[in-house]
């Protein structure tokens, strides 16, 4: 049968074989604590391109050292890190598949060494660190390190980057009025809270003229916190500045309480998609190709985005492909046992 997951997808000229897109997950696996690519990210990323997902997307990958979530994760701080990048990029363009990268920091989150950053002296929680407040010069210098992250994305050939401004990292915390108390013009009003955000896209597109994602927490979990309606806003914003698609999941600005069930996270995305009127990926407790199909067929979102499935079985899009009765192509050398 003719379904709308394996379909292809075209954005800014980058056509992706099918709507199954490999969701961004912390792999910590940074062995020297340098941020660079070792033989497990090779072999975890080649894998799922291999398995015939269309989009891989690293994990958070931080733009400064300060920026890590932990002392394990991807680093692109610094040119030394392109060819270990490139690598992937490569391997992963082998088998059909295109490459995106999630550009990060973690601000008041981060478990990294050190001092940490954030729009306002405010922890996480009882057990983080507390975060200094970052001033006008720590701002400029965070946008430049985007900057540079997009120069070296584009260098490393990756065909989409996406921006973390979710899960209560650094971006989150300057949209978020829960963790930005600023009196400043990056604080307040609805236009100072997303104004890093926005310095970051203008720095980005200096740089990068492919497909831009922006990864978002559409709800806070809180009654004083942003909704849906919110994101709706800043995604309008957002289109304008050129932001192609929100990648739309939720949470962890704050330690909150969070109803999780089997696509909790798509009306939101849907939310987004209709009233931003812009492009949506879903994401969240999706683990089946009928639940992926019914998301797509009913117009709720527009890329299907998978996480811990994937990590269950590099090879989901064939049983996604069993659950629509339809087939997919496999690599040449699976042939053999590719049953349908």
């Amino acid at each position: 049968m003719n379904t709308v997951l394996f379909s292809p997808y075209t954005i800014k000229g980058v056509t992706l074989k099918n709507r199954i897109v490999m969701a961004p997950m912390c792999m910590y696996s940074c062995s020297q604590q340098d941020g660079m690519v070792t033989d497990f990210h090779k072999v975890h990323y080649a894998s799922r391109a291999a398995g015939q997902t269309g989009l891989i997307m690293l994990e958070a990958t931080s733009v400064t050292p300060q920026g890590r979530i932990s002392n394990e994760d991807l680093g692109i701080w610094s040119d030394d890190h392109i060819n270990g990048l490139k690598e992937l990029t490569d391997l992963i363009s082998q088998h059909d598949a295109k490459s995106a990268i999630q550009l990060a920091h973690a601000g008041r989150k981060s478990m990294t060494d050190g001092s940490i950053i954030a729009p306002s002296a405010i922890a996480f929680n009882e057990n983080m660190k507390q975060p200094e407040e970052m001033s006008h010069q720590q701002i400029h210098e965070t946008v430049q390190a985007f900057k540079d992250g997009a120069r070296r994305s584009r260098e490393a050939g990756f065909d989409i980057i996406e921006l973390h401004a979710a899960h209560g990292y650094l971006i989150n915390e300057f949209l978020s009025p829960l963790s930005n108390r600023r009196t400043d013009d990056y604080g307040g009003s609805e236009e100072n809270r997303y104004r890093f955000l926005k310095e970051i896209i203008e720095a980005v597109n200096e740089e990068w003229s492919g497909p831009l994602f922006v990864r978002v927490s559409a709800s806070d979990w809180h009654e004083e916190g942003l909704e849906p309606e919110d994101y709706a806003t800043y995604a309008k914003w957002m289109k304008q500045q050129g932001v192609d698609l929100i990648d739309v999941s939720s949470g962890a600005v704050i330690p909150a309480q969070i109803h999780a069930y089997p696509g909790y996270q798509v009306p939101m995305a849907e939310v987004i998609k209709h009233k931003g009127g812009i492009d949506t990926g879903a994401v969240g407790l999706i683990t089946s190709g009928l639940q992926a199909e019914e998301i797509l067929q009913n117009n709720r979102a527009d890329l299907i985005f998978i996480a811990r499935e994937l990590l269950r079985d590099p090879y989901w899009p064939r049983r996604a492909a069993l659950d629509l009765q339809t087939s997919i192509e496999p690599m040449t050398q699976y042939k053999r046992g590719w049953v349908f």
